[in-house]
């Protein structure tokens, strides 16, 4: 126990903050990955992609000032500590993107649309932890074993580290250099860099991600359970919350439950502040089908990437681990193959 608070309710604490974080930056700040895949690809409209590369350079150049200053032990985070196969993760990040497409949302933003009322998203969210949960532990795992067998790593699975272990310098230099370099890029437009709502909800998403690190690790540290130091993302803790809810008495609170409910959360309090909170519903049987398709291909896809557009495109970018450009760059190609299908079809290329 840590101040007379269980451990498992603090780590679901640290990710009830965060989540609130992202619920209330989806909502207020229209945060959204697949929004800014189609905006970029379909409108000419680069300011929510612009707005992402804010999240992403913010959280590397926080997460890295965080580990230089001894807040994170960067090489036990989960990203840069667990074994990954490279195939799996871009065959899981094209698989996630083109479920993402075909449901209209990624599990983050199903989240963030059922906090506003939108019952066609709670489906996608109950489906995608489903899916994700029968590949991670359930009938599914030993196939997914066998096909992907991870690769266990000798040293931290990152960018920074690596560039740190040949030169010899610290590995804050490469990390906050990165995080900069990326922040640069998406403020070059003279009208997103106006945008200073964009560009504090970018910041808000790279401090929702920070947080995670910096709490889980305050808790691995402090405490006397033993805590994996994780952050956000929205695939397997999907299938964790449905579990807890059913299984509450005999399974314990932890960061994605607490992170699930947080989204949630942000994003009720967001549609009450635009006044944007209305029950919505699928009506189209063809429609809903898609969207089942969609979130089982995320949540498959997610469990074999490591991670989905959060997990991936924000949490393990911010501390650069090597599988996080794969995993986005086939995220991206995935929901840009859903997408044309969609909206052009196939048989117009």
């Amino acid at each position: 126990m840590i101040g007379g608070i269980d451990e498992p309710v603090m780590t679901a604490l640290v990710g009830f903050f965060g989540g609130l974080l992202l619920g209330l930056a989806a909502r207020l700040g229209r945060f959204c990955t697949l929004g800014a895949i189609e905006d970029a690809l379909y409108r000419g409209s680069w300011a929510r992609a612009r707005m992402w590369g804010v999240a992403v350079g913010g959280a590397v150049v926080l997460t890295f000032t965080a580990g230089e200053a001894g807040l994170i032990d960067l090489p036990d985070t989960f990203n840069l500590a667990s074994p990954s196969s490279p195939v799996a993760v871009v065959a899981g990040g094209l698989l996630f993107g083109y479920g993402m497409a075909l449901a209209g949302n990624c599990g983050f933003g199903a989240l963030a649309r059922a906090g506003g009322g939108d019952m066609r998203s709670l489906v996608i969210v109950i489906v995608m932890g489903l899916a994700a949960y029968a590949v991670l532990s359930g009938p599914f795992a030993p196939l997914r074993v066998a096909v992907f067998p991870p690769n266990v790593p000798l040293q931290p699975q990152g960018l920074a580290h690596g560039i740190a272990a040949m030169t010899g310098m610290p590995v804050a230099i490469p990390g906050i250099a990165a995080g900069l370099g990326l922040i640069g890029l998406s403020l070059a437009d003279r009208s997103f860099l106006r945008d200073w709502r964009a560009i504090g909800w970018g910041l808000c998403v790279a401090v929702a991600i920070v947080s995670g690190w910096i709490g889980m690790a305050w808790i691995a540290d402090t405490g006397f359970a033993a805590v994996s130091v994780v952050s956000h993302s929205f695939a397997a803790p999907l299938g964790g919350s449905l579990l807890w809810l059913m299984t509450a008495s005999g399974t314990d609170l932890d960061f994605g439950i607490g992170s699930v409910a947080g989204v949630l959360a942000g994003a009720f309090v967001g549609c009450l502040i635009r006044g944007q909170f209305r029950w919505e519903a699928c009506e189209d049987p063809r429609e809903l089908r898609r969207q089942l398709m969609g979130a089982v291909a995320m949540g498959v896809g997610a469990v074999l990437a490591i991670g989905c557009s959060v997990g991936q495109g924000l949490t393990a970018f911010s501390v650069l681990a090597y599988s996080a450009p794969l995993a986005s760059a086939a995220i991206l190609v995935g929901a840009a193959i859903g997408l044309h299908q969609l909206i052009v079809g196939f048989g117009r290329i």
